[in-house]
């Protein structure tokens, strides 16, 4: 098994149902299961969105945080952020969401983490290590048995690396 890598840091201009801005370090210590999303990609509207909305309301939110990252790289005009308010208003999304920040020819976030479109899911785990990368639907089963795994895996103790491989029996640097 390849060395496991910390996430790359999310690029976001805007949040919505955030009290404040989100960060992978203020978030250590809990899984990310993060879904990207365009609000005009039907896949996304039919089944990444719904599955984000399902683990928000399942998974406490001490233990997992359930974000989704508005990635723009198509119709900019159209996906703007008050027609993203819009969007999250009349579909009831209550999990915090990022707007990624623009770039060339990819937005930011989405280039960081070299995704190939929407919707992809991404779990990043306690210590803030990147831990999947999917590019459309995956199973609720599969994801919420990958989350599950992740949620039984101890914090790493304090001086370990970013590098730290923990398991059920313990960690090692």
């Amino acid at each position: 098994m390849p060395p496991l890598r910390p996430a790359p840091p999310w690029s976001i201009d805007t949040w919505l149902n955030a009290p404040h801005p989100l960060s992978l370090e203020g978030l250590r210590g809990r899984i990310i299961l993060l879904g990207t999303f365009q609000m005009l990609c039907p896949g996304c509207v039919q089944v990444g969105l719904p599955q984000l909305a399902r683990a928000f309301e399942l998974f406490p939110s001490d233990q997992v945080a359930v974000i989704g990252l508005h990635t723009v790289f198509e119709h900019h005009t159209a996906m703007n952020e008050g027609a993203l308010r819009a969007f999250v208003h009349e579909y009831r999304l209550k999990f915090p969401i990022g707007i990624d920040r623009p770039g060339s020819p990819l937005p930011e976030t989405m280039t960081r983490y070299d995704l190939q479109g929407t919707p992809s899911v991404i779990l990043i785990d306690r210590q803030g290590r990147l831990r999947l990368k999917r590019f459309g639907h995956v199973d609720d089963l599969w994801l919420g048995a990958q989350i599950g795994a992740l949620l039984t895996e101890p914090l790493a103790p304090t001086g370990f690396s970013e590098t730290a491989v923990c398991t059920p029996e313990g960690c090692t640097p």
